[in-house]
């Protein structure tokens, strides 16, 4: 099984502030939905009340120490470690980890594939990604992309995978870039 994480962060690594997502950029969230649907997606308890729903067409697994009642649709996990074996288990492929800020770091080094989006700009955030090792990963996809809508922020996609492993792209990646 390949271990994702996929991110938007600005110019300064921010991935959110006051518990939202600071910019505007449909065309990313389209991506992460195109990515995502029909996997795993793994995001801490803070990620998934920010969200206030279960994600449709994914199986959404929240990373909680804490006994919550989940809504239908989601699964609680009580590691990072939990919620891997549980893709694992039902012979997931590929899954994703989506935040938050703690996640992610304990999430980097199992990490197998990093997907980014970065936004244009720097806006005022809270959270923020962890700093990369740039030794240990190597791009495999750059697009730039200008926003559709007026107010939107571009940003460019990228996609890294860990140095020396030579993993297969999504075909809905491979279609997007085309179309990009």
């Amino acid at each position: 099984m390949i271990v994702s994480i996929i991110v938007a962060y600005d110019a300064q690594r921010g991935i959110g502030r006051g518990g939202t997502i600071p910019w505007r950029a449909p065309e990313d969230l389209a991506l992460f939905k195109r990515l995502t649907w029909g996997h795993h997606i793994i995001m801490g308890r803070r990620t998934f009340e920010s969200i206030g729903r279960c994600l449709p067409g994914r199986i959404n697994l929240v990373v909680t120490r804490q006994e919550h009642v989940l809504p239908a649709g989601c699964v609680r996990a009580a590691s990072l470690e939990a919620a891997l074996a549980y893709a694992r288990e039902r012979n997931e492929s590929e899954c994703f980890v989506i935040g938050g800020g703690m996640l992610y770091r304990e999430a980097l080094p199992r990490a197998d594939r990093l997907y980014i989006s970065q936004i244009e700009g720097s806006f005022d955030c809270d959270v923020f990604f962890p700093p990369l090792d740039t030794e240990a990963w190597e791009e495999r996809v750059a697009v730039t992309i200008t926003p559709t809508q007026p107010g939107a922020s571009g940003f460019t996609f990228r996609v890294l995978d860990r140095r020396g492993q030579q993993l297969p792209l999504p075909h809905v990646l491979s279609e997007w870039v085309s179309l990009h």
